[in-house]
């Protein structure tokens, strides 16, 4: 067995940093998103997500990809966000397996709502300490680093499916 390729000093402390923005920064995001509008970070996302797209609905393992989680744990959050009237989920005309996640007006209220602030500490957190050349940096390198991150090995950003344009 070979050596491993061990870490440099500065690849290490380059690395210590990742980890520690990684793990910070949901929280950091979370916490402010719970306190000032009652909804925690991954609900966020999954709504910002619906409301991005075409008559705000996508293919539930679209959004699971965009999300970055699991059906199954998507499943869940959509669950409760269906509790709330927040989504709706609706067969797939195209694909009798397949199942459509639809922001509701409600669920699009709360994110209206939440959206001012929430933007407001992701300028505070990472945008309002970083020059327009180093937003270029991080949208470069951390394009650099997503395609392999998929642990279903599918693009994260799939295109655009809509109910009218078919479920596959």
């Amino acid at each position: 067995m070979s050596e491993p390729r061990w870490l440099d000093e500065d690849e290490a402390s380059a690395w210590r940093n990742l980890v520690r923005v990684l793990m910070l920064l949901p929280a950091a995001l979370d916490r402010q998103l719970r306190e000032e509008a009652g909804v925690p970070h991954p609900y966020y996302q999954i709504l910002a997500h619906l409301s991005d797209r075409p008559d705000h609905a996508i293919r539930m393992t679209d959004l699971a990809r965009l999300v970055g989680t699991t059906s199954s744990r998507l499943s869940h959050a959509v669950a409760s966000l269906e509790q709330r009237d927040w989504v709706r989920r609706e067969a797939c005309p195209t694909d009798k397996r397949g199942q459509i996640c639809r922001l509701t007006d409600t669920g699009m209220a709360v994110l209206v709502a939440a959206a001012p602030g929430h933007v407001e500490e992701v300028r505070r957190l990472v945008f309002d300490r970083l020059s327009p050349d180093e937003v270029a940096q991080l949208s470069t390198l951390t394009a650099k680093l997503m395609p392999d991150l998929s642990a279903d090995g599918h693009h994260l950003n799939p295109r655009p499916s809509t109910p009218s344009k078919g479920c596959d």
